[in-house]
Order: structure tokens, then sequence, then C-alpha cells
């Protein structure tokens, strides 16, 4: 069938930010501290996206263990949340902070209020209007029926690439077989007995499933993340075969994952101390997405450059964090190959370059990317992807953007004019002139 309607200009910018998690909300801070009239739209009820919505439970490190790497915005919102796990630590346990979701909400929602940044939840991006590789409208669905949104500069932070893919935009997505690594549906637990939990918790798994309290034998086990008061956030089991660009297997997966949470909460009480008189309070509204599209950008970020250490005349950030690819299936080889993977860790002070070309989509002259649908190859992204990460790739797209607002072209953009306005909100470039 065939569909028209006429549509109100609903708003008209000079950026507009699609999607208000961790990369969304700093891009657009950026932005409007640069002068500019920024417009955000947020599909859920909150931001945050997979730190708030998503339930998961920690942070991934700001620090190498020397330098705050994810300097800047992010680390201004992690240090305005009342936690007690250290900020900057060289010891790796204690470099992951757990999130308190209610309280990381209300962060957000006062950042974007006290820079006035418009923004609505419950819109999402439906459509896009372009032509000879510029957009020149998105269309969004709302409570209140469709509108249009136009603005000098576009910047997807969906985290699926849903803003670049709409308009036509060339994208990768997973291994060979264009297969993804599997989700988790996170969850909120109180009664947890945090002094007598250990580590090692999937240490039970094999018998678990020998006398059939798991349905899978899954020896990947994140586990649980100890908050105070006897509450832990669960990164527990794997939403295997999601396919996160289907509505169809995001339903049946989220099914699934809210049974699996009763197995393994069967799994804690009777295999592990600590965990007796665990309650659960929530499972997440969302899955934890690890892996999505990749937007293919002038520049593809790739495992070479992790392991160069690689340093980049345009870079707008660096960061540290292992490749992470989750076990794609149960199979004990399997394992074997996440945990050979996950090992390749740097030495205190390392990290690799993060160029302003990997934020630049091949398809489009007014339209940046920014977290976990950036520029990479697959073993990258994996490393790029959490909130941190995000965090250094949202704050260099929104100041990208702001100064791409005079021209229109974000290929235009004076890199080093970039790095010196980064620099000026705490950027970590030790590499920059």
């Amino acid at each position: 069938m065939q569909y028209s309607k006429e549509l109100e200009i609903k708003y008209d910018v000079d950026v507009f930010v699609a999607g208000g998690g961790a990369a969304g909300v700093v891009a657009a801070v950026a932005a409007a501290r640069q002068g500019k009239r920024v417009f955000l739209a947020e599909a859920t009820g909150c931001l945050g996206g997979m730190g708030t919505t998503g339930l998961v439970p920690a942070f991934a490190p700001f620090s190498d263990g020397v330098n705050t790497v994810a300097s800047g915005i992010g680390f201004e919102i992690r240090q305005a949340l009342k936690n007690t796990v250290p900020v900057n630590s060289s010891e790796w346990g204690s470099r992951w902070s757990t999130i308190d979701a209610e309280e990381l909400k209300r962060e957000y929602d006062k950042l974007l209020k006290s820079e006035n940044v418009d923004f609505c939840f419950f819109t999402s991006v439906c459509d896009v209007v372009c032509e000879d590789g510029r957009i020149n409208a998105v269309i969004i669905a709302s409570k209140s029926g469709m509108f249009a949104v136009k603005a000098k500069v576009y910047i997807d932070c969906t985290g699926d690439g849903d803003l670049c893919a709409l308009a036509g935009g060339e994208f990768e997505i997973g291994d060979e077989n264009n297969c993804v690594m599997p989700g988790t549906l996170c969850s909120l637990w109180a009664n947890v007995d945090d002094s007598k939990a250990g580590g090692g918790q999937g240490r039970y798994i094999e018998q678990a499933y020998n006398d059939g309290v798991l349905t899978f034998k899954d020896r990947h086990l994140p586990g649980m993340y100890f908050r105070r008061n006897s509450v832990a956030g669960g990164n527990i089991g794997h939403l295997f075969g999601l396919n996160p660009l289907d509505e169809r297997s995001l339903t049946e997966t989220m099914v699934w994952g809210r049974q699996s949470v009763v197995e393994y909460e069967k799994y804690y009480k009777t295999y592990l101390e600590g965990y007796e008189n665990m309650i659960l309070c929530a499972t997440a509204t969302v899955p934890g997405i690890r892996e999505s599209r990749r937007i293919v950008c002038d520049y593809m970020l790739g495992f070479k450059d992790y392991l160069e250490r690689a340093v980049f005349d345009d870079e707008i950030g660096r960061y540290c964090y292992p490749v992470d690819i989750h076990v794609m299936n149960t199979d004990d080889e399997e394992f074997e190959r996440f945990s050979k993977e996950y090992d390749i860790r740097y030495g205190a002070g390392e990290s690799y370059g993060i160029p302003y070309r990997s934020l630049v989509p091949v398809s489009f002259s007014n339209v940046l990317v920014a977290g976990r649908c950036i520029g990479t190859d697959r073993q990258m992204q994996a490393s790029v992807r959490v909130m941190p990460g995000c965090f250094i790739t949202g704050q260099a797209a929104g100041t990208a953007a702001s100064l791409a607002c005079e021209t229109g072209d974000v290929r235009q953009v004076d890199t080093a004019e970039l790095q010196a306005a980064l620099k000026m909100i705490g950027a970590y470039l030790p590499n920059a002139k």
C-alpha cells in the first residue's frame, strides 16, 4: 500500500540528536554548550539507554589506570553520582562502578535541563527524508502523532544506527553471517549478602545444567554487581539468537529472558553463598543489546588499531576497554575463544585513538554518528560500545556538529579547531597539538 500525510515541521534547529542514551546525552550537551539550538528525541521514558532503561549494572572503566581517558562531560556525570566506588583507580576490580539507575536518570534530566537542551521522551525516528547524500528532515512518531524535525546537522546516537539506515546509508552488522553476539536481560535484586558472596559466580554452571536447573550450559556469566543496602544488579544469562533489528525476535527473546532470570535465581540460591534470600525486584524493559549495526564511515577503526595503540592526527579521544565479544553459543570451544580474546588487555596507561573520520558516515554530508554504531570493525565495536566509550564519541560528535552548522558539511570541520574545542570541555587528547 501507499501512504502519504502532510506533516508539521515542529522543530527547526541547529542540531538534531536521535537517541538519548549515553552518547546522545553528551552529544546534545556538547552542542548546546557551543551555543547551538538542539532537539533530542528519545524513544523511551528516560535518558541513559542501557545504563537506565536497560539496567546494565556497572560502568566500564573511565581510566586506563593512569589517565582519565573518558574525561569531559561523561566524567562530570560520573562524578555527580553519589557512589562509594572510586571513579578512578588503577586496580581493575575497583575501576568498575555500580549504577543506581534512578539516580542516573535524575542526573541526566538535570543536566539537559540546565543546558537548555530541548528533548522529548516517547518520540522515535520512524523515517528520514534524504536527497543527494543530505538529510533534509527526520520524521518522528509520538503520542501526539507524526511530525517532522529539520536541522543543519543530524547525529545518530540510536545505538542501532537507525537514523542512518532509514536514510539508506551503508552499514555492516555482526560476523560474516550477519550474526550478532547475544544480548542480556539485566535485572535488579534485593537481599544479597555481598559480605559472603565471592567471585567465580559461574563455577557451578556445568553442575547446574546437569542437575536440570539451567536450560543452557552457558559458562560465560558476567554476574552480579553489588550496590549498597544489599542490592545487586544482575548481568546474568544470554539471549542467544537475538536479532536486534527484528521486532519479532526482540519480543521472543524478552519473553525468554524473563523466564531465564528465574532459572538463574534458582542457580544462585542453590549453589552460591550470600544469595539464599535474594529477591527479584525488576527486569529491564529493554534487552541489553551488545552488537548491532556499524555505520560505514570515512575510516573504519579496526582491531589492528587496537593492537597498535593507534594514534591519529584527527583523533577525538582515546579509550582502553578490552575486545569483549561475548560467547555466540554454549560450546566449550566458543567459551575458550572468548576467554583468550578478552585477555588481550592493555597495561596501565595504554589506550587507542578514535579518529573523527570514524564518526563521519560515507553516505552523508550532514550526519555524524556516536556511540555503539560508529565506524569500526566487529572487534573494535566490542571495545568502544561501553558507556565511557559512548561518552567520548558523543561529546566529539556534538562539538563537531556545532562547528559544522555554518557550512552544513561535517567534512568541512577543521580537526585542529575541533580538538581545541574538545580540550576546552575536558577531553583527553594527549596527542593533539
